[in-house]
């Protein structure tokens, strides 16, 4: 005899036997595989899923961004209404009282602001060009 043992294989490192089932597994693990199998494929869909909630959420970021910058805007305008209020209440209490006898000479108030005209196209179409940018940045 040899000077090596002569004991057998453990048995996890046996050729599986053939017994009842199809290669030798027992229909409780190819149950289990097939439930892992079905676990694997809900996960992957939960992780799309996941990626475009994500997205969504980061377009809605990128819009509410754009909502807080206009209502900053419109803050700004409402809080100087009030003195433009008042100046043309100003303007206006400076104007002679209307004369009933009168009728087509009744004045009008002083001009306040005077805004060119002659420059709005090209004026708009700069604002145009920039939103443009800002949108394609």
């Amino acid at each position: 005899m040899s000077g090596y043992p002569t004991r057998g294989f453990p048995s996890h490192m046996r050729q599986p036997s053939l017994g009842p089932g199809a290669g030798g597994q027992s229909p409780a693990l190819v149950a289990r595989v097939n439930e892992k199998k079905a676990e694997l494929e809900n996960l992957k869909e939960l992780r799309d899923l996941s990626a475009a909630v994500a997205s969504q959420m980061e377009a809605l970021e990128q819009k509410l961004g754009t909502l807080s910058d206009g209502t900053e805007a419109i803050a700004l305008v409402f809080a100087n209404w009030h003195n433009v209020l008042r100046a043309i209440n100003m303007a206006s209490a400076k104007l002679p009282k209307p004369n009933p006898e009168a009728e087509d000479t009744t004045p009008l108030p002083q001009t306040l602001v005077r805004i060119p005209t002659e420059h709005a196209p090209a004026l708009q179409a700069h604002a145009e060009g920039a939103a443009e940018e800002q949108e394609s940045g």
